[in-house]
């Protein structure tokens, strides 16, 4: 058994599925992270490989410190957000299975969160090294251009999952809103549109704080390059694009009464032009004010949006 390092307590909710073959490695990191009193959660969604033994093996390497328990098994985001549902007053960060942290990831994050007042909502998040441990090549994520906010929240998420730290005052909310959530895309997005809707802040760090990793399992990959637009522009004149939103839509209305008048104002809008002609659909889109982070992306989203592909 491993001797309890004292710090700051953060509880890390991690969902696997059949991850033994990366899975070691971000165990390893997590442990790694220093002046941190952490704690392991995972929700394990149904695995049939040596997942759950290396889960066990570690937990017996830090005794008190790791729980596992069953995951509902209706997919990535229903996972966490039965991790969040149940989650802890305190300081939560979120882990995928087959990534590796950097030391001084979740120090980082508590000291950027500290700055911020303890009950405003904070989701903290980071950029990543895109990883590719077959060639070894490291590839560093680019800024955003702009702002976060509720209105890029609303077509576009900033806060990649594997990166994410909350506030208690964050945790609270998602909590008390996880059983509202079904439907959603994902669970990262999802709490970037809640956060920033409720009046929330994000804090975005330039700093890169985890190796992510690149493998032909990736739930959601770094979407880089000429073949990942190529999927994107499939996805959304295939109709995926505008189901995603649709989801995000209808849950985000579901917890109306955690929004700001401003969220609500923009919410109602961007769902009006979802069900609305050519015409009035950019109208309202105008009132919604959505925006995306970068000058391609916006133009293929009003582009998408005069389709009716939104």
């Amino acid at each position: 058994m491993i001797e309890r390092q004292r710090g700051t307590n953060v509880q890390v909710l991690m969902g696997t599925l059949n991850g033994a073959a990366h899975l070691s490695a971000q165990l390893c990191s997590i442990a790694a992270q220093e002046d941190v009193d952490w704690r392991l959660i995972v929700s394990d969604d149904g695995s049939t490989d040596r997942t759950g033994a290396l889960i066990d093996e570690f937990a017996a390497a830090y005794a008190g410190r790791v729980e596992r328990r069953l995951g509902p098994r209706a997919g990535c985001a229903s996972n966490f957000l039965s991790l969040l549902e149940r989650a802890e007053n305190g300081v939560v960060a979120l882990a995928d299975q087959d990534d590796i942290w950097l030391r001084g990831k979740l120090i980082r994050a508590l000291r950027l969160l500290g700055e911020v007042p303890p009950g405003l909502p904070a989701l903290y998040t980071a950029r990543r090294w895109l990883w590719w441990p077959d060639t070894g090549q490291l590839r560093p994520e680019a800024l955003a251009a702009h702002h976060p906010g509720f209105g890029n929240a609303l077509i576009e998420n900033v806060a990649p999952g594997n990166t994410v730290v909350l506030n208690p005052a964050a945790v609270r909310l998602a909590r008390e809103t996880a059983h509202l959530a079904h439907g959603v895309f994902a669970h990262d997005w999802w709490l970037y549109l809640l956060i920033t809707g409720a009046g929330g802040r994000i804090v975005a760090d330039p700093a890169r704080v985890l190796l992510y990793r690149q493998h032909p399992g990736n739930v959601i990959s770094a979407g880089q390059g000429l073949a990942a637009q190529v999927r994107r522009k499939r996805a959304v004149l295939s109709g995926a694009f505008r189901e995603r939103v649709a989801g995000n839509l209808a849950a985000v209305h579901r917890c109306r009464a955690v929004l700001t008048p401003q969220a609500r104002a923009r919410l109602d809008a961007f769902r009006a032009a979802h069900a609305a002609g050519p015409i009035r659909r950019i109208w309202h889109l105008g009132q919604a004010r959505p925006y995306r982070q970068n000058v391609v992306g916006s133009a293929g989203f009003w582009g998408a949006a005069i389709l009716g592909k939104v």
